[in-house]
């Protein structure tokens, strides 16, 4: 591969899907090539993430405003990039982290380092005319991804009685990406009929899920099993349940105890929520469940998945945020049996990268996730190709930024033909 040079880099302050402040980065080659990357933000996040720079300033933005963060890009750390080999995505990444000198990118911004970092990979790809998915994969990436479609809202993401952040659809038995797309679409728009029917709210959350007031949680789970038969497909074999508990949302005190305040319950021990998530999944076509456990309750989740990681994928986000540190903590106590990747959790794409390939050489599932504070860059769909993880959370089927990665995946799928797989392992 001939070498390109990096001739700029550059970056200015834009809006994501809440209307916050975000990074945007260019990239340009000395063969003229350019690309573009955008930056997502959480609002559900980990203790230990990579720390994204906000400037503070209360008259701008109430605070969120990132310009220090594209400062950064601009002075700090694109002019020692220019004139290294764009191919070099590792050697690119580990000079920034370098050139920040944190554990967590506090110093630069994980949000500056983190658009650079995606803006080169796709600068790369390319200069090199193949497809960003088959750069970063090798040219056996090939499996399109399950969508895990969010489409009840609830916790952080959404301002209801509905203690758990998230339930998903999930279409395992669909044929193809094109298929499953269309099987949980038309879930989720015999949902909403459903709600209407009931007097309930269809305004959604901040992923594109529905956040009704409900008279419990399963009342969630129940609603969404009505939908899906009432759209024609049978719930455990053509569509599952996944869940995202988001437990940090509810905990008490992170060590154990639990208050699911919407439930009557008081405060529960972990063994309650376990007890309690065992019931849900000898009940429902539940197939994974994501943060079950607050993050800093290692031991309820090695319990969690002792009991239940032999039925279902279970999940860790919060407690292991893409960092291989903490998986590999994971995967030596058996605390989980896959992780959450997300990019702008660890802040470069080839840490997020090393985080897949420590739970793929352990056996351990990995699930590719955007964030509740999205923008319409397409990034995540072709990575999720290029990891081979089988599934992949961004959203519900409704807001632009949702939409962008699916008609990005539907583009890839057609792109790849007859080649393309789809299935759920």
């Amino acid at each position: 591969m001939t070498k390109t040079m990096i001739s700029s880099i550059r970056a200015m302050e834009i809006l994501d899907s809440r209307g916050n402040p975000t990074v945007r980065v260019f990239v340009e080659l000395d063969d003229g090539t350019s690309s573009v990357a955008s930056v997502p933000s959480g609002a559900s996040t980990g203790e230990n993430e990579a720390m994204e720079l906000r400037d503070g300033d209360t008259s701008r933005y109430a605070g969120k405003g990132v310009l220090q963060a594209v400062l950064n890009v601009n002075e700090k750390l694109g002019p020692p990039l220019v004139g290294m080999d764009v191919y070099q995505q590792p050697l690119i990444d580990r000079a920034m982290i370098e050139l920040d000198g944190t554990s967590n990118k506090s110093k630069l911004g994980a949000n500056s380092i983190l658009g650079i970092s995606m803006a080169v990979a796709r600068a790369a790809a390319l200069s090199s005319g193949i497809p960003l998915y088959q750069y970063l994969g090798g040219v056996g990436a090939r499996r399109l991804t399950v969508p895990c479609m969010n489409i009840i809202n609830g916790g952080e993401h959404a301002d209801n009685n509905v203690d758990i952040q998230e339930f998903m659809a999930v279409p395992l038995g669909a044929p193809t990406f094109r298929e499953g797309l269309r099987y949980v679409s038309e879930t989720f728009h015999t949902l909403k009929n459903i709600l209407k029917d009931r007097g309930l709210a269809t305004s959604v959350g901040d992923e594109g899920g529905f956040a009704p007031n409900l008279s419990s949680n399963e009342d969630a789970i129940e609603t969404i099993i009505q939908a899906i038969e009432k759209a024609g497909y049978k719930p455990g074999a053509d569509i599952a349940i996944a869940v995202d508990s988001a437990a940090n949302s509810f905990a008490v005190d992170m060590q154990g105890n639990y208050d699911l305040k919407w439930s009557g319950t008081g405060v529960m021990r972990n063994d309650d929520l376990i007890a309690m998530a065992e019931e849900w999944v000898s009940k429902y076509p539940i197939i994974l469940w994501e943060d079950p456990l607050a993050e800093g309750d290692w031991e309820g989740f090695q319990k969690f998945t002792r009991r239940l990681g032999g039925k279902i994928e279970v999940v860790g986000d919060d407690n292991f945020v893409t960092n291989t540190q903490y998986i590999h903590r994971g995967i030596e106590e058996g605390t989980a049996n896959s992780s959450l990747i997300k990019l702008n959790q660890i802040g470069t794409v080839t840490e997020a990268i090393e985080a897949v390939r420590m739970c793929r050489d352990a056996g351990w599932r990995y699930f590719i996730s955007h964030r509740s504070g999205e923008t319409e860059d397409t990034f995540l769909a072709d990575f999720a190709v290029a990891m081979d993880g089988g599934h992949l959370k961004t959203g519900s089927v409704c807001r632009g930024e949702r939409i962008s990665k699916y008609n990005r995946l539907l583009e890839i799928e057609q792109e790849l033909g007859e080649a393309a797989l789809y299935y759920w392992s």
